[in-house]
């Protein structure tokens, strides 16, 4: 099919963004504060790694609702000279954690890990071991080039002298509120006088600006050791938590390889085990090859609907099967084999919706933030963190302005299945940092927050740039859809004949307002120039940094202010 009629069968949308471009370096993140902070390190010399350290220590400031310094987060790095690091510092169940720690609600369906009195949803009780801070200074130690110090600068500023919330984190601290108010700190904060902070408002944090100056100082040991741990394992074991200071100076963050996958000539790559995204990824991708997705054209119902089985497939297994890999054996290689897709291929029926069972057998979580960094030299970084739900644990640890994550509220609180507490197990998670490569050059990296609905909008992104021909704007604001196995989740910007036609083949179709959170996304073109790309679900903001030095050589000279002879 010729690329017209492959266009006649897709739908039509229009990008709400404008996309940035640059020579010598760019970064996307989810606030513009962040985003500049991240070029303003670029301006200064730094590089890629050394921005995206510095943006996420901006983006634990300005956005307190998504990542924190007590939370945890998957890096993926491709360093200049080619090689691809994953830095794995997701929360882990603290030294004292059990399968039974709590109580799980009776008759639960197998995906809800709800308790008795939310234990493991809000509060110390539901607090993880961090690895988000230990994470973020290893690789600026291993990659970077500038001081902590220097980097941490933009954040510290924003923190004692304030900045304007804007209208996404009102009506974050709007729907949190009730829970605000069974902690003082957090209450009096987001929400002063009782009413929640309005766009506009400034908000001031020098607890936290304090806090952040300390580990300019000492490093991650300020918490992972220092005063900040202590005052957090005190605050821990007077409340009912569970994160000693054990753990905080036993956690170490994990160096690992990426998944790796070839679709239709790109190479694919993204995170391992615990990570459920490049896996699952990876498998979607080698079952969806079979068919001739751009001539079904873009949103289609038959694209759709394929999405969707696949999606059904991917998540049948990813809860059979899905882990951490120090506990279990997540089968990769059956997961992301041709043989595998084949067989799951196979039984798609394009005319009917299924319920998918697992294929595969072990061997015994919405609120995110994702920032993207380029430079000119190669450095490329994707790197997704998160405190797990909006403003995590929902209180403030007295004296340091840090809010702690609820990663506890990810793993399944029955005992003997592939997600059950253990000791120092880490989260699975659906982080997504995905790179796309063709001849072995980066041409875009991406990712998003989303929970569940991370992986699953990072390889829609994917097949947008590579079968729909999509720009990299277009791709990440192209609309969604998602489902695990039961509803079918679309966005408003899937029409109503396609909706109709879904549910006609057995869909379960429900529109939301959006599948996932806001998308970044850096291409690098042919000519070395980079472009920042980000969607209209979040307060994303592109910024490139060009121009650049003096011509090596040149100087300015002033002329005599002595008249001229005639």
């Amino acid at each position: 099919m010729n690329d017209s009629a492959a266009r006649s069968n897709s739908i039509s949308f229009k990008t709400e963004k404008a996309p940035a471009t640059a020579s010598r370096g760019m970064v996307v993140s989810n606030h513009p504060l962040a985003s500049a902070a991240g070029a303003e390190i670029l301006a200064a010399g730094g590089n890629a790694i050394d921005a995206a350290v510095a943006t996420q220590f901006t983006l634990t400031v300005v956005e307190p609702m998504m990542i924190g310094l007590i939370g945890g987060g998957t890096a993926h790095i491709r360093t200049a000279d080619g090689n691809h690091t994953i830095i794995d510092g997701m929360s882990a169940v603290p030294l004292s954690g059990h399968a039974e720690m709590y109580q799980p609600v009776p008759d639960g369906a197998p995906e809800n890990y709800e308790t008795i009195g939310q234990h493991n949803v809000y509060g110390p009780s539901s607090v993880a071991a961090p690895g988000s801070l230990l994470a973020w200074c290893l690789a600026l130690e291993r990659f970077g080039t500038m001081p902590l110090a220097d980097i941490m600068e933009p954040a510290i500023r924003h923190a004692s002298r304030g900045f304007r919330v804007t209208p996404y984190l009102h009506d974050c601290i709007t729907t949190a509120a009730p829970d605000f108010l069974k902690d003082k700190l957090i209450a009096d904060r987001y929400m002063p006088g009782g009413t929640p902070l309005k766009a506009g408002e400034r908000l001031i944090q020098g607890d936290y600006a304090d806090a952040l100056r300390l580990i300019a100082q000492t490093g991650a040991a300020a918490l992972h050791g220092g005063p900040l741990g202590a005052a957090l394992a005190a605050h821990m074991k007077s409340a009912g938590g569970y994160v000693s200071e054990a753990d905080l100076t036993t956690y170490q963050p994990r160096i690992r390889e990426p998944i790796r996958t070839n679709y239709r000539g790109w190479e694919i790559l993204g995170p391992p085990p615990p990570a459920a995204s490049g896996i699952h990824i990876a498998q979607m991708l080698a079952i969806l090859e079979g068919f001739d997705l751009r001539s079904l054209g873009f949103g289609s119902t038959d694209t759709c609907h394929l999405i969707a089985e696949v999606l059904r497939i991917a998540f049948a297994d990813r809860a059979a099967g899905t882990g951490d890999p120090d506990f279990i054996k997540v089968p990769v290689e059956k997961i992301v084999s041709r043989a595998y897709a084949d067989e799951r291929r196979a039984a798609i029926d394009m005319a009917h919706s299924q319920k998918w069972g697992a294929g595969v057998m072990p061997g015994e979580g919405a609120n995110t933030t994702h920032l993207t960094t380029a430079d000119a030299t190669g450095n490329v970084v994707a790197s997704t963190q998160t405190i797990n739900n909006l403003f995590g644990a929902r209180y403030i640890v007295p004296g340091t302005g840090m809010i702690p994550n609820n990663y506890m509220h990810n793993f399944d609180p029955r005992p003997g299945r592939a997600l059950s507490i253990a000791p120092g197990k880490r989260v699975t998670t659906s982080m997504s940092p995905m790179m796309a490569l063709r001849d072995g050059k980066v041409r875009f990296a991406l990712g998003l927050p989303g929970g569940k609905k991370i992986f699953p909008s990072a390889m829609q992104a994917i097949i947008n740039v590579i079968d729909h021909g999509m720009s990299l704007q277009e791709a990440v604001e192209a609309p969604r859809i998602w489902t695990e196995g039961v509803a079918l989740e679309v966005e408003g910007g899937i029409p109503q004949s396609v909706r109709d036609g879904l549910e006609a083949r057995g869909h379960d179709v429900q529109v939301v307002p959006t599948v996932a959170g806001g998308m970044g996304a850096i291409g690098i073109n042919p000519d070395g120039s980079l472009t920042g790309a980000s969607c209209w679900r979040a307060d994303g903001t592109p910024v490139g940094v060009s121009g650049g030095l003096a011509r090596a050589g040149v100087r300015f000279v002033l002329e005599s202010a002595k008249p001229k002879a005639n």
